[in-house]
């Protein structure tokens, strides 16, 4: 995996400032409505269109069993009430088709249209750079010693609209200690896979992103136990749309923090460069904590929708600093402006 990870392109049009065809046609429809959506983000249409009664979901759509050899993980699976909020959970139906998964394109439907075909097993990670353990491993390997736990996050995307989803994981920190990592560890580094056969964006000449889509923590970020490895949701393995096999979920922080689809955890000595910084780094920080008193260039970030929303009632809430998790993070950026370091 000696791939080139990054590189800068400059005089890209982004995709967050082009509407998708399928809003486009819909948007007389919406103009009617008594609802003003002139104070919404660009990037969150989408989020109000899923919810709207032409978009209607079926409610019994299928679960992710996933390989046979994690069915018996997660059917142990146990609820780990201390991390998790006491607050009403997304309808499955939401979760699993009203996401951003670039890779499969960038409408919010895109990656549950597009994704069903998506293999996940056999799937390795490569764990490299400052450890004492290097190597590729197998991910039944990677998750044989650890037990899994169930809990309930918010989720609050820098699009300004937020679930509460219930995810299958154990913490991070349990996986970096086996790896033993050495004193020149501060940064952590996470890549999604890069696969132009099964996912279409990544083959596409009119991407945002330089791909594969990489994301970083500092490495007692990444320790902190509410930072999970998730592999399920709902009581089931991840669907393909939601990062199966393997994703990263830092609550406190903007969505695009949790990465998806991992292959590769690198450890370094510095800060990596992480893939929305590099495509709009006015727009997007290293940090990406949630914070509703710095607003995104192009749109507020004080309140939030809560999903599932219509139009007629959009579900408007207060969006809290670190999503809700100050008490367990807020010493990790004392002395830190969060202004400057979003």
């Amino acid at each position: 995996m000696n791939r080139k990870l990054f590189s800068r392109n400059t005089g890209q049009i982004l995709s967050s400032e082009i509407t998708p065809e399928s809003i486009y046609k819909q948007r007389r429809q919406f103009m009617q409505a008594a609802l003003s959506v002139a104070a919404l983000p660009v990037l969150g249409y989408s989020s109000v269109l899923a919810a709207a009664p032409e978009y209607d979901i079926p409610t019994d759509l299928p679960r992710y069993a996933g390989p046979d050899w994690m069915k018996q993980k997660i059917a142990g699976a146990a609820h780990n009430a201390a991390f998790s909020v006491k607050e009403k959970t997304a309808p499955y139906y939401h979760a699993i088709t009203h996401n951003n998964f670039y890779e499969f394109g960038t409408d919010k439907r895109d990656p549950a249209r597009y994704a069903k075909s998506f293999k996940t097993d056999p799937w390795q990670v490569e764990i490299s750079g400052a450890v004492a353990k290097p190597g590729v491993y197998n991910l039944e390997d990677i998750l044989a010693p650890h037990a899994l736990e169930d809990r309930i996050y918010r989720l609050r995307c820098v699009e300004a609209w937020s679930m509460v989803i219930p995810w299958l994981g154990f913490p991070l920190a349990d996986l970096i200690k086996r790896f033993e990592p050495t004193s020149k560890a501060k940064f952590v580094q996470f890549q999604t896979i890069l696969d132009k056969e099964q996912m279409s964006e990544q083959r596409s000449s009119f991407g945002t992103i330089d791909w594969p889509y990489v994301e970083g923590l500092r490495i007692d970020e990444a320790m902190n136990p509410l930072t999970l490895m998730a592999v399920g949701m709902y009581g089931n393995a991840l669907p393909p749309q939601n990062g199966a096999p393997l994703r990263l979920v830092v609550p406190w922080k903007y969505g695009f923090k949790s990465i998806k689809s991992i292959v590769r955890i690198h450890f370094s000595e510095t800060m990596p460069e992480t893939s929305w910084n590099i495509t709009a780094p006015d727009e997007y920080g290293f940090y990406a904590n949630v914070n509703p008193a710095v607003d995104h260039p192009r749109w507020s970030q004080a309140t939030e929708r809560r999903l599932p929303a219509t139009l007629l009632s959009p579900n408007i809430i207060d969006t809290l600093p670190f999503n809700g998790y100050a008490d367990q993070v807020a010493h990790l950026y004392k002395g830190m402006d969060l202004n400057r370091l979003f």
